[in-house]
C-alpha cells in the first residue's frame, strides 16, 4: 500500500483547506484510514479516522466540527476538508492506512495557519 498526500499550504486563520491521499497497491487488505497530524515539538496525533467502506467516522476534539473525513466515489482517494483553520493547526499531516497486520504512512503536507 502506498499512499501520497497533497493540498498543504499557507492559509489565513479562517480559512480553508483540502488535503487529498491517493492510495494504491492492495487497497482490498485497507481496513480503515485518517489523518494525523505532528506539530513542531509535538507528538503525533490523530486528527480523524473512516473505515474501510465510510460507514463510520472518528475525529479528534480539536477537529469536530470543524473537518470533515471522507473517502472518494472510487476508494483509491481519501480527503480531510479543513473549514475555519486556526494558527494551533499548523502541523504536518499525514494519511494513514491500516490493515489487519500493518500500518502504511505518507510522506506528509504541510499545513500553515497564519494569525
Amino acid at each position: 500500500v502506498q499512499l501520497v498526500e497533497s493540498g498543504g499550504g499557507l492559509v489565513q486563520a479562517g480559512g480553508s483547506l483540502r488535503l487529498s491521499c491517493a492510495v494504491s497497491g492492495s487497497t482490498f487488505k485497507i481496513d480503515a484510514m485518517g489523518w494525523y497530524r505532528q506539530a513542531l515539538g509535538k507528538q503525533r496525533e490523530l486528527v480523524a479516522a473512516i473505515t474501510s467502506g465510510g460507514e463510520r467516522t472518528h475525529y479528534a476534539d480539536s477537529a469536530k466540527g470543524r473537518f470533515t473525513i471522507s473517502r472518494g466515489n472510487v476508494k483509491n482517494q481519501m480527503y480531510l476538508q479543513m473549514d475555519n483553520l486556526k494558527p494551533e493547526d499548523t502541523a504536518v499531516y499525514y494519511c494513514n492506512a491500516g490493515t489487519l497486520f500493518q500500518e502504511y504512512w505518507g510522506q506528509g503536507t504541510q499545513v500553515t495557519v497564519s494569525s
